[in-house]
């Protein structure tokens, strides 16, 4: 962009603000514009991502109070059109466009003040705006900075990864945009996770970061286990007798042993037990094993374990299972 650009280009206009407008409410309007142009959510739209490079322009000045100030004085003196001229006569006397660059520079006229510049405003060679800008902010072109930088745009991939390779993480190779990646997946994403990795996207422009990789993984289901942030999970079958006396069952781990977990007494199926320090190893720590307790319901009886199912349930038949879930339904 050039300095001319940056005269010429309303940048309150393209965020749709006051000119008034607080830190906040720009902050705010910019967020609000960059979800809606962002390239992730419109690709292949050039009008969009226009639209997202014309905000991103506009808010790396208003943003910025230092340059905001500078930007509302050059429209001011412009008012705020394309060109302007400080010519005598012109509106570039008393109080006009020489004060208010005289004033920048140190260089006013006036009691006080070092020898009188005049700028002429009107053409585009040597002594014109874009000079004028170069010595405002110290380079050719006329902006300042990082004026203008836009960051790069993210990327997409996806992934699938075996169960195993999901808890203990695992690096991978992917094709990106025509190039070959390795990614290393961390410890513990779970199927349908997005990973977002700071940096590995496209190249930012005018000094703007690069853009993110975001890598949605898919995860391959295991036969017993499963994952829950660190923890991974397991359900555990136990005999009617063992729920209801309490048992000691033994449980498989995920690193090939097993522990032995404690069914308490009267132990409902759906229970869940925790085994510390037995799920995911992360860098943030270990998660634990929840063991989610299954009573079994056998389908076929025998002739005796039919007659003593009999027994038990004359023997507690004055027992109702369900008393007081209609007075909760209606509450």
């Amino acid at each position: 962009m050039t300095g001319q650009d940056w005269l010429e280009k309303d940048f309150y206009a393209a965020l749709g603000v006051p000119k008034d407008a607080s830190e906040a409410d720009i902050k705010k309007a910019y967020r609000k514009l960059a979800r809606k142009y962002h390239p992730d959510q419109n690709a292949g739209d050039a009008n969009a991502e226009a639209k997202f490079k014309e905000v991103g322009e506009a808010y790396s000045v208003l943003s910025d109070s230092e340059k905001r100030q500078q930007y509302d004085a050059l429209r001011a003196m412009a008012g705020g059109g394309p060109r302007f001229a400080s010519g005598p006569g012109g509106p570039g006397g008393a109080g006009g466009f020489e004060d208010l660059f005289g004033g920048m520079f140190g260089g006013a006229g006036g009691a006080g003040g070092g020898p009188h510049v005049r700028y002429s405003t009107t053409g585009g060679g040597a002594g014109g705006f874009e000079d004028i800008l170069s010595q405002m902010f110290g380079g050719g072109g006329g902006a300042p900075a990082g004026f203008g930088a836009q960051p790069g745009a993210n990327l997409a991939a996806s992934t699938r990864l075996p169960f195993r390779s999901a808890v203990e993480g695992e690096q991978v190779t992917l094709n990106v945009g025509g190039r070959r990646m390795n990614v290393r997946i961390p410890a513990g994403v779970k199927d349908g996770q997005k990973i977002r990795l700071r940096g590995k996207g496209e190249p930012g422009q005018g000094g703007g970061p690069a853009g993110d990789l975001i890598v949605t993984v898919a995860v391959d289901p295991h036969p017993v286990f499963g994952i829950d942030g660190r923890n991974l999970t397991i359900t555990v079958p136990v005999s009617f007798p063992e729920a209801v006396n309490g048992a000691t069952v033994t449980v498989p781990t995920f690193d090939g042993g097993s522990v032995r977990v404690r069914v308490p007494k009267g132990t409902s199926s759906g229970a869940r037990l925790r085994v510390k320090g037995k799920g995911v190893k992360t860098p943030k720590g270990t998660g634990d094993l929840i063991v989610t307790v299954e009573v079994a319901v056998p389908k076929n009886l025998s002739k005796a374990a039919k007659t003593a199912l009999e027994e038990f349930a004359a023997a507690t038949e004055a027992e109702d299972v369900r008393a007081g879930l209609a007075e909760q339904a209606a509450s």
